[in-house]
């Protein structure tokens, strides 16, 4: 981060450019100990010197935050003094373009920066005592693929030559095509704790155990993560097991009990919804905007840790 201003910076009035939700957003954690983590990245070895990497690390936030374009967030980074200001850039600095900008999230995403980052802030959330851990809700949302699917005639499991990573699932009866978001979200505080992102066609149960921290004290989930095994687990770590039952062939109807059961864990994990809502409604992830895995991963790890640093100044207002 920039630890002094320019000349330029010194001259403006201290009002000018104030952005409260980008000023509690930075005075949340301690961005320093991002530093060494965005540091790892490397866009070019020719060239002209290539930005800090915690500067581009914060633009791809504000991009996620603001549901920007890599020309859109380019744009605003030269015309909105608080976006300069959060990512530590003066006004006398140059700012990255769209092709820089591009670069390095591609690079980001390779090197895994944008999933160390989001461990980091969640790290340091869960040591501010934010962090609950009443239990923890899992869920999994669809990402539609950034490219239309294969046409009906090459067959449901027919990829995409240009995004090899999406791939096909049903839901509600409905063939959909792309990515699948599964996320752990703490009980009460609403912070997301983990997230796994795999292609459409990946099951939820077969990464919900990547989900449960070990640390919370019960966990919630619909029909489609029951599994003898997790209960098993669960039960040894002194978890209370609040995963929904489903009928099966040794039982084909619940007893009434069983299904008011149902009925209670559905309402306490039904603030998980709201996660995924705001993921698509407000921060742009309805739709995939790269072609590959890692990269829309990436985009996902960027949407939690600047949902959790929004989440983190409610949290603390309250």
């Amino acid at each position: 981060m920039r630890q002094q201003l320019s000349l330029v910076d010194a001259l403006l009035g201290a009002r000018l450019g104030c952005n409260e939700k980008l000023e509690g957003i930075a005075g949340a954690i301690d961005w320093s100990r991002l530093a060494p983590i965005a540091r790892r990245v490397r866009t070019g070895l020719t060239g002209r010197p290539p930005y800090d990497g915690l500067v581009m690390v914060k633009a791809l936030y504000l991009q996620r935050l603001y549901n920007l374009s890599d020309p859109g967030l380019e744009e605003a980074l030269l015309d909105r003094l608080s976006f300069r200001r959060f990512c530590g850039l003066a006004l006398d600095e140059a700012t990255p373009d769209e092709t820089t900008i591009c670069r390095f999230r591609a690079a980001a995403a390779e090197a895994g920066v944008m999933e160390e980052c989001f461990a980091e802030i969640t790290r340091q959330l869960d040591s501010q005592g934010l962090v609950l851990k009443r239990g923890t809700l899992m869920d999994a949302s669809i990402i539609t693929a950034k490219h239309n699917p294969p046409a009906h005639t090459a067959g449901l499991g027919a990829t995409h030559d240009k995004e090899p990573g999406a791939d096909w699932t049903r839901r509600n009866g409905r063939a959909l095509f792309g990515y699948k978001a599964h996320l752990g979200v703490d009980q009460g505080s609403g912070l997301i704790r983990r997230v796994v992102v795999t292609s459409a066609k990946v099951y939820e149960s077969e990464v919900a155990d990547a989900l449960i921290v070990g640390d919370e004290r019960a966990v919630y989930g619909d029909k489609a993560y029951p599994q003898q095994a997790r209960h098993q687990r669960l039960k040894r770590l002194g978890i209370k097991d609040r995963l929904m039952r489903r009928a099966n062939k040794w039982h084909p109807e619940l007893p009434r009990w069983r299904r008011r059961w149902n009925d209670l864990v559905a309402r306490r994990r039904a603030p998980v919804e709201a996660v995924f809502s705001a993921m698509k409604r407000l921060y742009g992830l309805a739709r995939a905007r790269c072609t590959t895995l890692a990269r829309n991963a990436a985009d996902v790890f960027a949407f939690a840790a600047i949902y959790n640093l929004r989440r983190a100044m409610i949290c603390t207002v309250q």
